[in-house]
């Protein structure tokens, strides 16, 4: 009885023990190798292990249904577990789920990093930390926002400082008794004086509005992207101090 047993299902028994150690060492080999990929493309470190580990997971449980299958083993009851286990998970966990795969998604795509300056969801301010299920900004107030990545992977992100650099715009208005000549001279040498602003491309002074009591005249300069307001205030501080200097009178003065 035993002999027949074993002879009956002996080579299959031979044949998935061979695919169960060829399988363990191709999966060890593809372990190294998508190590390796992952370095080289410089995929971040908070979502290496957890790829890893999740890769070679699906990679087991794939050779262990078909050494199952060798084995002519009835799959029916295991199949409708499992599958019964990840409807309830994914209704259980929808939520976490969304957040989980655009994490993965920014992590991956990076259309952001560590340090850049981002306008999302109505917040305005620097990126502290990405992590798998949320993303942790501070505000240009230090307050500290955190957005799900769901929200992230599918909606609108301004990332302003991916460019490294930012246009300033500086509007003021004038009645039509100041000389838009001297004002212009006045508003070029102060561009000039500001060390902090680049020369290419190069700042552009003119007029943007003709309204019936003056004109308004808009400044265009290009500053470093991160440093955009302190900037801002601070050209606007030395220019209200140049035109006063040159005798002009401001709109309210």
């Amino acid at each position: 009885m035993g002999f027949r047993w074993l002879e009956a299902h002996g080579p299959s028994i031979l044949v998935a023990l061979i695919i169960f150690f060829l399988g363990q060492w191709i999966i060890r080999i593809l372990k190294r190798w998508i190590h390796n990929s992952m370095e080289r493309r410089e995929v971040s470190q908070s979502i290496r292990p957890f790829l890893q580990s999740f890769i070679a997971t699906i990679l087991q449980i794939l050779l262990l249904i078909v050494v199952l299958q060798i084995l002519s083993v009835k799959m029916t009851i295991f199949t409708a577990i499992v599958t019964s286990f990840g409807v309830a998970a994914g209704l259980a966990l929808s939520g976490t789920l969304q957040n989980f795969t655009g994490g993965i998604l920014i992590l991956l795509l990076k259309p952001f990093r560590v340090g850049d300056n981002i306008i999302a969801q109505g917040q305005d301010g620097i990126v502290d930390s990405i992590e798998i299920f949320y993303t942790i900004i501070t505000t240009q107030d230090n307050r500290t926002v955190i957005i799900p990545n769901s929200k992230l992977s599918n909606e609108v992100i301004v990332n302003i400082s991916r460019q490294g650099i930012r246009r300033m715009e500086v509007e003021m208005k004038f009645s039509f008794g100041i000389d838009l000549q001297q004002v212009t001279a006045v508003v070029k040498n102060c561009v000039k004086h500001c060390a902090e602003l680049r020369d290419d491309p190069a700042p552009y002074v003119g007029v943007s509005v003709l309204d019936p009591d003056g004109y308004k005249i808009m400044i265009h300069a290009w500053v470093e992207a991160l440093n955009h307001n302190q900037l801002k205030l601070q050209f606007q501080k030395n220019l209200v101090d140049d035109l006063k200097k040159a005798g002009l009178k401001l709109p309210g003065t």
